[in-house]
């Protein structure tokens, strides 16, 4: 399931749903000037989340958490990071629908939707992020039907180079500077 890229079928509905589900969240913020001009949405977020309730229990589960919300608010942090939420959404949503870099796009998907259950919000960001582990544990077939069948042999791995990359011998002579030797 995970290395036969003929299975890339099996992968395409799961990718293309959670693409889609992105896609859906970063465009309608990439429209809504309360997160691409002033930020108001991240902080309102922000806010409701580091608030501690009389007799109840905060949103936000750990201190230390807290804390790093309450330094974003009080450095006026929600003007860059509404842009860089909205944006970040469509992006991934984009690459999971081409299957482009479809691990990478997973995993910071991932990421997110950690951030978003730590800030206090369950939604559906704890199902969200269980499909996109599925598409990081599956990145060498989930983008098969997708732009990663080339971009991946282009682009080449951490443990094996691509078209782009220099192989062998021609490696070193790209690192070396002219008219010296090789490194040993």
């Amino acid at each position: 399931m995970f290395a036969n890229p003929k299975l890339g079928l099996l992968w395409l509905p799961l990718r293309l749903w959670l693409g889609w589900q992105w896609w859906d969240a970063g465009s309608h913020k990439m429209m809504d000037p309360k997160w691409m001009e002033t930020g108001e949405a991240v902080r309102a977020f922000w806010q409701r989340a580091v608030v501690m309730p009389e007799g109840g229990r905060a949103p936000v589960a750990y201190d230390w958490y807290r804390g790093f919300l309450q330094m974003l608010l009080e450095g006026h942090h929600e003007v860059w990071f509404g842009k860089l939420v909205a944006v970040g959404e469509a992006a991934i949503g984009v690459a999971l629908i081409l299957g482009a870099f479809t691990g990478i796009a997973a995993f910071f998907g991932m990421f997110m939707n950690w951030h978003f259950i730590m800030a206090g919000t369950a939604s559906t960001n704890a199902m969200l992020m269980v499909a996109a582990m599925f598409l990081v544990m599956a990145w060498k077939t989930a983008g098969w039907i997708g732009l990663d069948r080339w971009l991946l042999p282009m682009v080449g791995t951490p443990w094996q180079p691509g078209a782009l990359l220099p192989r062998g011998a021609d490696a070193a002579s790209v690192r070396q500077p002219s008219g010296g030797p090789a490194p040993g």
